[in-house]
């Protein structure tokens, strides 16, 4: 005669049955996420040598002198600017874009797939072959301005444009956008095409301007889409490291140093340091996407 299951081992049994999916994803952020972030906010309070051996405890030493920095103030002010300037530049052209490639038009469709080479091919590749083109003397950019004879009074020292920080910053502003719209574009499309036609045809019907009808139906309905990628945009942005190194390390100095770019140079000297700036930089970016979200009311529904 068998015995009836025991419903406690039952339950458990049920309880325990969705780890067997989730316990792998939950096994990867903790190795991926978690431990680093544990790490990063240990080694921020120790004292390490330039060569990488610990040397004690530092306490809030490595924060103080961080904070005291001179280079500090100016660095965090300039990387607002750049994801302010990257994510607003991208999503205004993206917006535009999107609408255009939304619309029918011979080669639509080889258009689109010309949009991915940017998003698709490495970020770091991009970056190396814009130096090249900015190169003061054999830079592609520069030969055709001077073709043209648009610089041809400023003289070479003028030309280098990577050389002068608020021109080279500008460079890597418009090198950002550049890698940046194709991700947002589609985004926005993917958006455009879950709009039900029906929405434009009563709107049409009702007498509605395209004019009102954009800014009362098709953006309202696009906000989800916009949120989605503004955001991501962001944490990108704010993050971005390869454009920055690739095209100036950084310089001249620290003038063009965002504060990932500043924390990879203090980590050459100083490892308690830059990981201060790294809890600083995690720290930056849990409030503007906080924030962010706050702002722009993310819960809301759309009618």
């Amino acid at each position: 005669m068998s015995l009836p299951p025991n419903p406690p081992l039952r339950r458990l049994g049920r309880a325990a049955a969705p780890l067997g999916w989730v316990g792998p994803a939950v096994a990867l952020i903790g190795f991926a996420v978690i431990w680093p972030v544990y790490e990063m906010f240990r080694i921020s309070f120790q004292h390490y040598s330039p060569d990488g051996f610990l040397l004690g405890s530092a306490g809030f030493k490595n924060y103080t002198k961080l904070f005291q920095d001179p280079n500090f103030g100016p660095i965090m002010m300039r990387s607002l600017i750049w994801v302010v300037a990257v994510v607003g530049l991208t999503m205004t052209i993206s917006l535009g874009v999107a609408q255009l490639f939304n619309q029918r038009f011979p080669g639509r469709r080889i258009a689109r797939w010309a949009l991915i080479a940017p998003w698709a091919a490495s970020v770091m590749m991009t970056a190396i072959i814009f130096r090249w083109m900015l190169d003061p003397n054999t830079g592609a950019i520069n030969l055709l301005l001077r073709n043209l004879g648009l610089i041809s009074r400023l003289g070479t020292s003028q030309a280098d444009w990577l050389g002068r920080p608020d021109a080279a910053f500008v460079w890597m502003i418009a090198v950002a956008v550049f890698v940046s719209v194709p991700f947002a574009t589609y985004t926005i499309l993917a958006g455009l095409q879950t709009i039900p036609g029906e929405v434009y045809e009563a709107a049409k019907i009702d007498g509605a301007s395209h004019l009102r009808t954009y800014f009362a139906i098709t953006l309202p309905l696009l906000r989800p889409a916009i949120l989605v990628a503004t955001l991501i945009n962001v944490m990108n942005v704010f993050n971005s490291f390869p454009i920055i190194w690739e095209m100036t390390r950084g310089g001249p100095g620290y003038e063009t140093n965002t504060s990932t770019v500043y924390m990879f140079n203090l980590k050459q000297n100083f490892i308690g340091e830059s990981a201060s700036m790294s809890v600083v930089n995690f720290a930056v970016i849990i409030v503007m996407v906080l924030v962010f979200l706050r702002v722009s009311n993310w819960k809301k529904e759309v009618a």
